[in-house]
């Protein structure tokens, strides 16, 4: 006796079936790669809107002078903001001094030789935490721990608060570059007669390098754009400080500063440093990008 189902699919025309389910499936692939690229559209257009700006409003006023002369009076038309841009790389460099051998160091121990154990679960859990701390509160902490101690706003007590907001960037991209390394490489260390600590900062750092310089690099973007922290840290000055135990300008306070003041010299001034700061943070990401893409093994 004949199935009535076998009647049904024998009416079926050979290749029917086929073309419905593959026409269907092509439907629903262009739908899905249509919202695809909308949603890339959606969160590319905030980036492009303030880098169009920036430029817009930047361009214009940009010359050599903003790099080598200081902020004028109020009243007084051009000038630039030399000191703003030193106070700036001054305050990243001691942040990387302080943040990049403490964070590399913590990523050799957390991976290398304290992994799996209690001690090393509690440092992961501590950088975790300190990575969604608003950058405020490593402001606060900064002044005071460095502020109150000196007695004085300084680019030191700047650079303190920085390196709180890069420690835990330097210190997760180094973890990962270290656990790309393949074991096989630990094990011929090994039996070669080197020592675990020979390994480690012989072979297995070294080879590790491009990840632990696009953690650098990355904080290092993170940092400059930095203004809440430094507000009470580094604070401001109008000319070039004589010293690390001073205020010093740098650029996201200037932009602050200058963008809510009532004369249009200091607004177009605030459209340049945020100009200039986005070619600096794109400048970055982009060297991290190069270092990533590089291949160890």
């Amino acid at each position: 006796m004949t199935n009535p189902s076998d009647r049904v699919i024998s009416d079926i025309a050979p290749g029917e079936f086929d073309t419905g389910v593959s026409s269907g499936r092509k439907v629903f692939g262009n739908v899905m790669t249509g919202l695809v690229f909308a949603c890339v559209a959606i969160a590319i257009l905030p980036l492009a809107s303030i880098i169009f700006m920036v430029i817009a409003n930047g361009l214009g006023r940009f010359s050599p002078a903003v790099f080598t002369e200081l902020p004028p009076p109020p009243l007084v038309e051009g000038g630039g903001f030399r000191n703003a841009i030193v106070g700036t790389l001054l305050t990243c460099l001691i942040g990387a001094l302080i943040s990049v051998p403490f964070g590399v160091l913590t990523a050799v121990y957390n991976v290398e030789f304290g992994r799996g154990n209690k001690l090393s679960q509690f440092v992961h859990f501590c950088t975790n935490v300190l990575s969604g701390v608003p950058s405020i509160i490593a402001g606060l902490f900064a002044y005071g721990v460095v502020v109150l101690t000196l007695g004085t706003f300084s680019a030191i007590a700047g650079g303190v608060a920085l390196a709180v907001l890069m420690a835990p960037i330097v210190i997760r991209t180094a973890e990962e570059g270290l656990k790309s390394i393949p074991r096989d490489v630990r094990q011929a260390a090994v039996g070669i007669g080197a020592t675990n600590f020979q390994s480690v900062f012989s072979i297995i750092l070294p080879a590790a390098l491009p990840f632990i310089a696009t953690g650098v690099t990355l904080a290092l973007a993170r940092a400059a754009g930095e203004t809440a922290p430094l507000l009470f840290t580094a604070l401001f000055n109008q000319y070039d400080a004589k010293g690390l135990r001073e205020p010093i300008a740098t650029l996201s306070v200037l932009i602050y500063n200058y963008a809510i003041s009532p004369y249009k010299n200091q607004q177009e001034l605030a459209w340049v440093a945020a100009l200039i700061v986005v070619l600096l943070i794109l400048a970055v990401s982009i060297l991290a990008r190069a270092l990533t893409s590089r291949k160890v093994y």
